[in-house]
């Protein structure tokens, strides 16, 4: 929100300077952005009438013009502005004149003519970035009268930058309201007393979209001069408020916009066929809007329509074809009030944003239409003339928002501000801020105005009182806060743990957002289940992502073209997947890594990280569980993963402390490990492994409690099984083979050998295991080893094919 300080101190003007309003206004939520001059600094500069002019003897596109300035000087002065006419009036640089940029006016010859001073244009005075010829001035203009004094130039615009709850402040008023209840002084209102009809012309209007337009009213006005041109007072105000003067009847919009706050529009009405119709499109509407624009209409968007076509996005932006232009005699004056809910959003979703969506996404004062057509209506009668028709006003009461009574209790107010407030402060804040309130026992019931949407709950109320008050004057006090020592599980695993493991071998954690890229997520994980954006940022981030993959490697490649060529990544974050009507969202940990496995160094050479090293990341976390026995990496298939280095990470869901001994067959799988499928590395534009993991976090964040076992008294025995199998049967296979076939008596497995060679068939590999066997009930004898040993090998001979190797 841009304004004058000079229009503001119009309807409110405190005993303060512009730096203490700024401050003022800062410290009461309204932050001021900006405070900068209207006009660059200049001096000598006054209003001159042309009095004679004559063409340059020596150039065809200069003039040699006599220029009265006052106190009878007639200054000779070359202009080859081609707007300068007789009679005109226009601001004249004396000589000795200091403009923008230290351009200093002397005395010159053009073309072997003398000139005596220089004619400027409001670029040439810093009052726009570009302008077309001189700046014309009225002609009630004083001649002799210094530009600065009579164009009030000692100005500034102040610059709001404004939260999205107050759109009330959206407007010169709204402004001065606020500045009248911090300074306790009253408010000097424009006044809009109805304009009485001159005519009779009415104009249908028709409301479909009830519970999206509950309120819309309009005025014929016929018989417009569409030859005058915008006052220049009106003209400077929009200026100082950063909006350009386009013409009469479109800039008596757009003030009202900005000194009441009400968005209204103008149609030709000659352009109009047979009524207005408020309504939501139809599949396959199109519109060309004011800017050019043509745009297919998103189905239910609310549009103001005529009886063949809409005209215009309501709330956001007019049609072409019904716009006012230089030879509209006739004008549909609108001003409605669209609920904000209908129009949030829509705007960004056409790539629009105007200065009418801006407020009505915020809220507009559902009782300010009618104030708003009658000022419009005043000032267009005063600038174009014409002859109003009567009001025409459609409203549904139902659908209209009111205010509810809230509820401020003394002891709440007391309790969240740290401040005792006497009753009588919090009754004159309520009063200057137009809050209607009753006082009771406990507090007072406050009902808020209509142009207050952001006041809807006791904190509301209670944030209303603090910022009038003063938040310089609540004091300062220590806080107390009972302190409660919450209850820590030993069988949980912290995230923080686990992220920490990971910092620890090296990673880095990375944040990305939630939205990703379709195309990206298409290639990592199967786009069944995806919840697409119906109003995304941009076309890269409109899917919610299904792994963390996505995010990590974008990340990866983000660092790579950054000439990072080792990275270690990880992220913890939530997954969205559609499950039929619902929505899942599952905390995951993933991570990502590409690169040398080692820095730099000259005491081992240098490899690249490969599957195993990732492997050995994600059994570092299963550690923590203290139950590694329940986790299996599972070698599978992965459409975004390498085959052969892909595993799919599964836990025997009934594994735990209690029947440790006791394996069920029962798996979760949890999640994936693997390489980056090449051909998707080629399609991310990658030419370096990349390896990722993903896991649910419910299944690492519970641990099995340590617990004391005594030390057996009885010795050990160790001994060695080489076997040998197909190539094609896993260790982890062969190990639980073991397991199963053994009895309590085998304590501790290891697998501390492979080999394929001399020795050993083609298409098999040799496995050797050490197994400590140990009873705690007496010492074990060489027979009843022998004896379980033979079992483990019968076994893994009937199930695997094993031999024993020889």
């Amino acid at each position: 929100m841009k304004f004058s300080e000079q229009w503001l101190r119009e309807w409110v003007n405190p005993a303060i300077t512009t730096q203490q309003l700024a401050n003022q206004l800062t410290m009461a939520g309204l932050e001021v952005e900006a405070v900068e001059r209207v006009a660059a600094e200049f001096s000598q500069v006054v209003i001159g009438v042309v009095k004679h002019i004559e063409k340059h003897p020596d150039a065809d596109k200069l003039k040699v013009c006599s220029v009265d300035t006052g106190n009878g000087q007639v200054l000779q002065i070359v202009c080859g502005a081609s707007n300068v006419v007789k009679g005109g009036k226009y601001p004249v640089a004396l000589v000795g004149a200091v403009l923008p940029n230290d351009l200093k006016i002397k005395k010159s010859k053009l073309r072997g003519v003398e000139s005596s001073g220089m004619m400027c244009s409001a670029k040439e005075l810093g009052m726009l970035e570009q302008a077309e010829g001189l700046l014309t001035l009225p002609e009630d203009a004083p001649v002799g009268e210094t530009l600065v004094n009579y164009l009030q130039l000692n100005d500034v615009s102040i610059e709001l930058s404004l939260t999205p709850n107050r759109g009330d402040c959206l407007s010169v008023a709204g402004v001065a309201r606020e500045v009248a209840v911090l300074n306790k002084i009253c408010v000097t209102p424009v006044h809009a007393d109805p304009v009485a009809p001159r005519c009779d012309d009415t104009f249908p209007v028709d409301i479909t979209a009830q519970q999206e337009c509950p309120r819309y009213l309009g005025r014929v006005i016929k018989n417009i001069d569409p030859t005058r041109t915008t006052p220049l007072w009106m003209q400077e105000r929009l200026r100082r408020s950063g909006l350009r003067s386009i013409s009469p009847v479109v800039d008596v919009t757009n003030y009202v916009l900005l000194e009441l706050g009400q968005p209204m529009h103008a149609f030709d009405l000659d352009k109009l066929s047979g009524g207005i119709i408020v309504r939501l499109a139809k599949k396959g509407e199109a519109i060309t809007l004011l800017d050019g624009q043509s745009i297919k209409l998103i189905e239910g968007t609310l549009v103001i329509a005529d009886q063949k076509r809409p005209v215009a996005l309501a709330g956001i932006m007019g049609g072409e074809e019904s716009a006012v232009s230089g030879t509209t005699r006739t004008i549909f004056l609108e001003s409605a009030f669209f609920a904000p809910e209908c129009i949030a959003g829509r705007a960004r979703g056409y790539g629009l944003h105007t200065d009418s969506s801006h407020r009505f996404e915020r809220g507009v004062d559902p009782a300010l239409q009618e104030r708003a057509i009658e000022r419009a209506t005043a000032l267009l009668f005063e600038i174009v003339g014409g002859e109003p028709g009567p009001v025409i006003s459609k409203q549904i009461k139902e659908y209209v928002p009111q205010r509810k009574p809230v509820l401020l209790r003394h002891e709440r107010l007391k309790k969240v501000l740290g401040a005792n407030l006497d009753a009588s402060i919090v009754d004159d804040i309520l009063f200057r801020l137009e809050l209607q309130h009753v006082e009771q026992e406990h507090g007072w019931t406050v009902t808020a105005p209509s142009f207050r949407f952001d006041v809807e709950s006791e904190e509301d109320l209670i944030e209303e009182v603090a910022r009038i008050y003063g938040y310089a004057n609540i004091p300062a006090a220590r806080t107390q806060a009972p302190s409660v020592m919450l209850p820590v599980t030993e069988s949980g695993v912290t995230v923080q743990r686990i992220q920490n493991t990971l910092i620890d071998r090296g990673y880095q954690e990375a944040i990305t957002y939630s939205f990703v890229d379709p195309k990206i997520q298409s290639h990592l994980y199967s786009s069944n289940g995806a919840v697409t954006l119906a109003n995304p940022i941009s076309a890269d981030m409109s899917e919610m992502r299904t792994t963390l993959w996505p995010g990590l490697i974008s990340a990866i490649i983000h660092n790579l073209n950054r000439q990072q060529s080792t990275i270690k990544l990880f992220e913890t974050g939530l997954r969205f997947i559609r499950m039929g009507n619902d929505l899942q969202q599952e905390p995951m940990i993933a991570g990502a890594i590409t690169g040398s496995a080692l820095p730099i160094q000259w005491g081992k050479e240098n490899r690249n990280i490969d599957f195993f090293d990732m492997k050995s990341d994600v059994e570092s976390i299963v550690a923590l569980t203290g139950n590694t026995d329940a986790f299996m990496f599972v070698p599978d298939k992965h459409p975004a993963l390498h085959p052969g280095q892909t595993a799919k990470i599964v836990r025997h869901t009934q594994l735990n402390q209690k029947d440790a001994d006791n394996r069920s067959v029962d798996f979760e799988e949890i999640g994936w490990l693997g390489a980056i499928h090449p051909a998707v590395g080629k399609k991310l534009d990658v030419d370096q492994p990349i390896y990722v993991f993903e896991i649910k976090l419910a299944a690492v964040t519970q641990r099995i409690i340590p617990r004391f076992e005594e030390i057996p008294k009885f010795p050990s025995i160790k001994r060695d099984l080489a076997i040998v199998v197909d190539e094609g049967i896993s260790a982890q296979a062969v190990s639980d083979c073991i397991r199963r076939a053994s009895t309590a008596m085998l304590t501790n497995l290891k697998l501390f050998d492979v080999y394929q060679g001399k020795g050993i068939d083609s298409g098999r590999k040799s496995l050797a295991f050490s197994l400590t066997l140990q009873d705690r009930d007496r010492t074990l004898t060489d027979q009843d080893v022998d004896v379980a040993m033979k079992e483990i090998l019968s076994t893994l001979n009937r199930e695997l094919g094993a031999t024993l190797r020889t």
